[in-house]
């Protein structure tokens, strides 16, 4: 069989032709290139490769090969027209599908990368997934009625009150988007609390439309971008940047035990430690007071007592405020609150340092002869009734 015959059997027979196109096309589009371009990405050892591939899905993409046959051999069927729009309709389709998956494949290797600061940018790529979307609808729109795609546009202007409308939380959320990017008011990665969402925790994902946070309950609350910027919400980065986390509590001291110190108060402070300095400076007998030095009391020395012990431990931040302070006295005694800032920001540590230190501070308060104050509960009444016969 020459090539004379071959090329008449195939003038003969156009539309077995063209169906062994299709056939042979689809074959080499996927066995050979997909499967190729596949097997390629696997015997590299960068990944960003992998993702590209992974979402470019090869597999759908070899479909346009035989439906690229379909059009060039339309004019072999009665309805040449419409197998044409139906082949162009389907590539179009394609193509927009592939172009929004790398896009999710450019957001996930901007992510991995190790210079990654938490800013996200899905917001904008997901800005770009609509347009694409938008010029698919145009022009699908124009090839099932054969109108020019700029006439089609042209009409848009008049629906665009309608258009505002139906996408007004998507221009909402863009222009949140906009504002938090520039702002540098929110990152993946930070933790913030959102009071009137119930929302604590983590940012996880951030989207043109939502913000997804996983809170420390391991729930999830997704927030709609645009509402953020119309509630308040704490953002605790600063606190994670700085390297040291805030301890700010107080304990509350019985008023009725507050006196000046004397000898007795004097011998027993020494023995505690860290106070050299403090009772060196001050007077502690009556004939100081006969001279009209002051004289320290217990609560006094108490406060001086914690400064010192909080400035001596290691994992108290000593660049940072270290501050121990009266609050005003109250129906629950006088509040002696710790304003100091640990060395670590992890969660578990800091809540040990805080509870070690309120642990060994709690035990001091009876060498000053002072006494923490507490609500009397029933064993407190049940000291005072009296003792039946």
């Amino acid at each position: 069989m020459n090539i004379e015959m071959i090329l008449a059997w195939m003038q003969a027979n156009p539309m077995l032709v063209a169906a062994i196109a299709a056939v042979v096309s689809f074959i080499i589009a996927r066995y050979f290139i997909a499967r190729g371009l596949i097997y390629l990405t696997t015997r590299t050892q960068n990944k960003w490769d992998d993702i590209l591939v992974k979402h470019l899905h090869p597999y759908r993409l070899v479909w346009i090969a035989p439906l690229l046959v379909a059009y060039y051999y339309a004019y072999l069927w009665a309805n040449e027209a419409g197998i044409r729009t139906f082949s162009l309709f389907l590539i179009l389709w394609i193509v927009v599908l592939t172009f929004n998956s790398l896009l999710n494949a450019f957001n996930l290797i901007y992510e991995s990368r190790t210079t990654y600061s938490g800013v996200a940018i899905q917001g904008y790529l997901d800005l770009g997934k609509l347009l694409f979307l938008a010029v698919g609808i145009i022009l699908s729109v124009s090839l099932l009625t054969g109108q020019s795609p700029v006439l089609l546009l042209s009409g848009l202007g008049a629906l665009t009150a309608v258009l505002l409308l139906v996408f007004q939380d998507t221009i909402l959320s863009l222009v949140a988007s906009v504002q938090i990017a520039a702002n540098d008011l929110v990152k993946e990665g930070d933790w913030i609390e959102v009071p009137s969402f119930n929302a604590d925790g983590d940012v996880t994902n951030m989207s043109l439309h939502n913000i997804k946070i996983q809170n420390f309950d391991k729930t999830f609350t997704v927030i709609p971008t645009h509402k953020l910027m119309e509630v308040s919400y704490k953002n605790w980065r600063g606190m994670s940047q700085s390297g040291g986390r805030r301890i700010k509590r107080s304990i509350f001291l019985d008023i009725q035990t507050i006196h000046f110190c004397d000898t007795a108060d004097l011998d027993r402070i020494k023995k505690l430690g860290l106070l050299e300095d403090y009772i060196s400076k001050r007077s502690w007998d009556g004939a100081a007071q006969a001279n009209a030095l002051p004289r320290s009391t217990n609560v006094g020395a108490f406060m001086a007592y914690v400064e010192a012990y909080l400035r001596h431990r290691p994992d108290i931040r000593k660049d940072l405020t270290v501050m121990v302070r009266q609050l005003d006295p109250g129906p629950s005694g006088l509040p002696i609150e710790i304003y100091v800032f640990t060395t670590t920001t992890e969660w578990e540590q800091y809540e040990a340092i805080q509870a070690s230190i309120f642990d060994h501070l709690l035990a001091t308060v009876p060498d000053f002869n002072l006494r923490v104050f507490q609500q009397p509960t029933g064993r407190d009444f049940n000291a005072l009734a009296p003792v039946s016969n």
